[in-house]
């Protein structure tokens, strides 16, 4: 057994067994029915049995090749408090399981089921980017036979249950090595690893405790799978209607709903996807309410596990989530079973009760995740400020975690049920559906709003997107903090440059493309401030901007002032770039804004951020790169010394500097800025004092979601 005691607070439990190499079994495939079982999720399992004592949230299982003629099986918990104080009980419901396996032995109805999934899987698989494709092809030359290269790992047409019990005979108590990690485990580590300094101990498993796992009685509990009844029998296409248009087109429409549907000409697949936002201000009213509805995300999440998992395995797949005034249900895969799968989602989401038990297990992971954000990496921290700084309505992790203390399950119940009641919903249906199909998936959602709902509509103004807060013309500002778990600083410069258009994402666009390349060869190879370095866009709450993040041992003031040189060589760059340079810059540009989706689920994902964001501008990329053919090299001059460049009048600055107590720089109340900057000490009156972007406005002639406002 081996102890580790890790940076941030987290639980796991590692099984190890050693493995023959079964890469020449690729046929049979012995290992994936072995996963298929151990990773399971539904009733019977493992993870079911060990949720059931609340020993655990999680459990992966696989196979991996270590080296040739070798491997490792791994099974991974995510263990709760009680799961990593009851650790022994966790590894002997484990051998329960595999001895459940194989006392019942290898079962034909499994495999075949589980083969006719991969099958499926195969036939219907969405087109692959190069790079991995490649990558993958040039991996299996190595060891297959050229007729098997691009299907092995999906066709497993030998039934070796020989195989499958050989591997089960690795799977013993005495052939293991459990690896348990927990911040609790600190006094009994004795070593410290040399290069990274992690604590650990390595002792032996007791003889008896062994033993024990090696006879352990059986649990009635453990069962294998039933059979699968989301597997889908018929994958007949939709016959394409008249009038589809080139862009998604709102079929319905009301003060509770509205209704995006677009059916799919291009790839003509047996499927489609679909999301619901059901958008309500109280989702991020304050830190309390955010805090319950990621809890409720969490334990909704959790609660259709076992039903969700078959359906899963069969190609069909639920997504839960929540953004700033949104929770959002994303339903995919095999459109035949879709809409009685989205009327048991529903059913559940409408008539979910809080398990206290469950409900104190998320709320101590929740709570976790927010402690641990501290031992991040000094980047995430520097872009996490930036997003808190800007952003109208921001609650900071140390707000969320006070807020934690409210959080009940009578809490939580109640905020279900008021924000189920007054919510509005707007969906995009898109692919193997016709409007027929698409009005009735949404009739389903609407009889729930029309029967759960009270009779008062959320209005239009209360589900306006989030702004950003404008840092004024000439003004720039610094944010500085302490982090105590990494020896390197982060230095984030942020160059605003005002509302979301397509002339102004356009410039902001070159100006990145053109810096990117240089900024890395210069920051990072040349001058060596970092190896985190780069430099992007930033669009975010219909403004946007140019940032340069570096992570690095060197001040912080050092590193900014290196990046104000940067940018101020860059003049003279473009200036000697010749026209052909620029134009390749300006093409590059325009292949990106124009590359088509080669995946159903991109060209999805295109459709949906815009209507997430409001504007429903679905022509975007067309429109920018008609107006990037018209821009000069001293139209893109003019925009960079007038947005850009310190000596314009015009420029907003924020920076962060996120400042290691660990390296031998200055401390952040030690630092002084320049006269220039204003230093931000403050949240709330930094953010009082600053005006707000104006909301971006559709592209297109349509009212705003939610109940229509009259004066």
């Amino acid at each position: 057994r081996v102890c580790v005691v890790p940076v941030k607070d987290t639980r796991s439990l590692t099984i190890t067994f050693p493995c023959p190499d079964l890469e020449e079994h690729y046929k049979s495939s012995p290992d994936k029915y072995i996963t298929h079982l151990l990773g399971h999720e539904g009733k019977g399992s493992l993870l079911s049995e060990l949720k059931s004592k609340g020993f655990c949230n999680n459990l992966m299982a696989g196979y991996t090749l270590a080296a040739r003629g070798f491997g490792f099986f791994d099974i991974v918990v995510d263990l709760t408090q009680d799961g990593f104080e009851n650790v022994n009980d966790v590894i002997e419901h484990t051998f329960q399981y595999i001895q459940m396996v194989r006392n019942e032995g290898p079962v034909r109805r499994i495999f075949d089921e589980y083969r006719h999934i991969l099958e499926m899987q195969f036939r219907f698989k969405d087109k692959e980017g190069p790079l991995s494709l490649v990558s993958s092809v040039v991996h299996s030359m190595r060891i297959l036979p050229f007729e098997d290269i691009l299907s092995a790992g999906y066709f497993i047409s030998e039934w070796r249950p020989d195989l499958i019990d050989s591997i089960l005979e690795y799977l013993e108590p005495h052939k293991m090595r459990a690896v348990v990690v927990g911040k609790k485990l600190e006094p009994k580590c004795d070593r410290t690893e040399f290069w990274y300094g992690t604590k650990f101990s390595v002792e032996p498993i007791g003889v008896e405790t062994l033993r024990r796992w090696s006879e352990c009685a059986a649990n009635t509990h453990l069962h294998l799978p039933d059979e699968n009844h989301f597997i889908p029998t018929e994958f007949a296409l939709a016959d394409l209607e008249e009038d589809i248009g080139e862009f998604p087109t709102i079929i319905y429409d009301t003060t509770k709903i509205r209704v995006w549907h677009k059916q799919d000409a291009e790839f003509r697949k047996p499927k489609a996807l679909m999301n619901f936002d059901f958008s309500s201000p109280l989702v991020y009213s304050d830190p309390h309410n955010c805090n319950l509805t990621h809890l409720f995300v969490m334990h909704f999440r959790d609660y259709l596990t076992e039903y969700l998992y078959n359906a899963e395995l069969a190609g069909l797949r639920l997504s839960v989530g929540n953004t700033l005034n949104e929770i959002s249900i994303s339903v995919s895969g095999f459109s035949e079973k879709q809409k009685l799968f989205l009327q048991d989602v529903l059913n559940a989401l409408y008539n979910f009760e809080v398990d206290p038990k469950r409900f104190e297990i998320f709320k101590e992971k929740y709570t976790r995740t927010l402690k641990n954000f501290e031992a991040e990496q000094p980047y995430q921290h520097a872009v996490y400020y930036l997003g808190v700084l800007l952003t109208e309505f921001a609650w900071t992790k140390k707000e969320l975690l006070d807020a934690t203390k409210a959080a009940t399950p009578e809490a939580l119940q109640q905020f279900i049920r008021d924000f189920l009641s007054r919510v509005h919903v707007e969906c995009l249906i898109y692919g193997n559906v016709t409007k027929k199909d698409a009005m009735d998936l949404a009739t389903i959602v609407e009889k729930h709003l029309m029967t759960n709902s009270i009779d008062l509509p959320i209005l239009a103004r209360q589900l306006f997107p989030k702004r950003e807060y404008k840092l004024g013309e000439g003004r720039s500002f610094l944010f500085r903090k302490n982090n105590q778990f990494h020896m390197a600083s982060c230095t984030l410069f942020y160059i605003q440059c005002g509302v979301q258009s397509d002339e102004n994402n356009v410039f902001t666009d070159l100006v990145s493309q053109i810096l990117s390349e240089p900024c890395n060869n210069v920051l990072r190879t040349k001058e060596q401030l970092g190896y985190i370095v780069f430099c992007s866009g930033r669009k975010m709450n219909g403004v946007q901007g140019i940032r340069i993040l570096v992570q690095s041992s060197q001040p912080t003031a050092h590193v900014e002032e290196r990046m104000e040189l940067f940018l101020d060589s860059m003049v003279e760059h473009i200036e000697n770039m010749t026209e052909e340079e620029f134009q390749r810059h300006k093409d590059a540009l325009a292949a990106i804004k124009l590359e088509k989706p080669r995946q159903l689920v991109s060209w999805f994902t295109k459709y949906w951020i815009e209507i997430g964001l409001q504007q429903y501008h679905f022509s975007r990329g067309h429109a920018e790169v008609a107006i990037l053919k018209g821009i000069t090299k001293e139209s893109l001059l003019e925009y960079y010394r007038a947005s850009i460049l310190r000596s314009s009048p015009r420029r907003q600055k924020l920076s962060i500097h996120i400042v290691s107590s660990q390296s031998d720089g200055d401390m952040v109340n030690e630092e002084t800025p320049p006269k220039d900057v204003e230093l931000v000490t403050d949240l709330s009156t930094f953010k009082s004092s600053k005006e707000l972007y104006p909301v971006v406005q559709p592209y297109i002639d349509i009212r705003r979601k939610g109940a229509r406002s009259k004066l």
